[in-house]
């Protein structure tokens, strides 16, 4: 892994889940701070515009939040109507956006279950992380999705949104976050990290301990946000459980009306053939 990440390239693993959905993981590292990537990633409104096969991708809430140690730290929950394109079919889905980037430096989502989207399921997560050799300039990113498509969708866009839409994704952020921090730079406004008020420092603060307090923030916030996206990811298996009881209801109901109609039918030809016997 290391190898393909130092030849600039991205470190994929992907595990399919059935004929009709999959999940996977990619890590790629970015030639700019983390700072410039994360403002890539949360421009959902310019997302047809940076992201392969995006016909459209626009806000249509956005809730701040005072992140607490009960909300888990969360900041905000952006909600994003999004629409993707292939040969001859369009989908439409709508994202909940949960942010938890100060404390975890990571970003999940799930479905927004209160409206109807033409992907059966989706779920995933951002890490964000300075690169471990140059933790000011350059950035290391995880990126991990599940998603499932329904039945009626074509394979060649399952295979899209299950495998590479995994490396496409990385790829369009390392693309436009590396053009905005050599732009930056030519107009003399890189800084890496973003710019904030200057406060003075509390007299009783304690000294950083270097790679070592920094190695071990990273573990603890990497642990917190697969906790935070397992977390998501169950409600979302719930909720595709509660449609799944629903769907199964509805088959099982039509199920029953067709041996209902095919009983009388047969009844009726019965009774037809033996009134023609007598």
């Amino acid at each position: 892994a290391t190898s393909i990440l130092k030849a600039g390239k991205p470190y994929q693993t992907q595990i399919l889940s059935g004929d009709a959905g999959g999940r996977g993981l990619v890590v790629q590292d970015v030639d700019a701070p983390t700072h410039i990537v994360w403002d890539r990633i949360l421009d959902y409104d310019n997302y047809a515009n940076m992201v392969p096969k995006t016909l459209d991708s626009k806000n249509y809430k956005v809730i701040p939040h005072k992140p607490t140690k009960a909300n888990n730290f969360l900041e905000k929950e952006i909600y994003t109507r999004m629409k993707v394109g292939f040969p001859m079919i369009k989908l439409e889905f709508f994202v909940r956006h949960f942010l938890h980037i100060k404390e975890h430096k990571s970003l999940t989502w799930t479905l927004d279950y209160t409206k109807e989207s033409d992907f059966d399921d989706s779920c995933g997560f951002w890490y964000i992380i300075p690169h471990p050799d140059d933790p000011e300039g350059r950035t290391r990113l995880y990126y991990s999705v599940q998603v499932g498509m329904f039945d009626w969708v074509p394979k060649f866009a399952v295979d899209f949104m299950s495998s590479k839409a995994l490396t496409d994704a990385t790829a369009w952020v390392k693309k436009y976050s590396e053009i905005e921090w050599v732009k930056a730079k030519k107009e003399g406004r890189a800084h890496t990290s973003p710019q904030q008020p200057k406060a003075e420092a509390p007299t009783f603060a304690l000294p950083m301990f270097g790679k070592k307090k920094r190695e071990e923030e990273e573990r603890l916030a990497k642990e917190a946000a697969e906790k935070a996206a397992l977390e998501e990811q169950a409600e979302a298996e719930k909720q595709r459980n509660l449609v799944v009881v629903r769907a199964g209801w509805r088959r099982y109901v039509m199920v029953s009306v067709m041996v209902a109609l095919a009983f009388y039918n047969g009844s009726m030809f019965v009774g037809d053939h033996h009134g023609k016997s007598q």
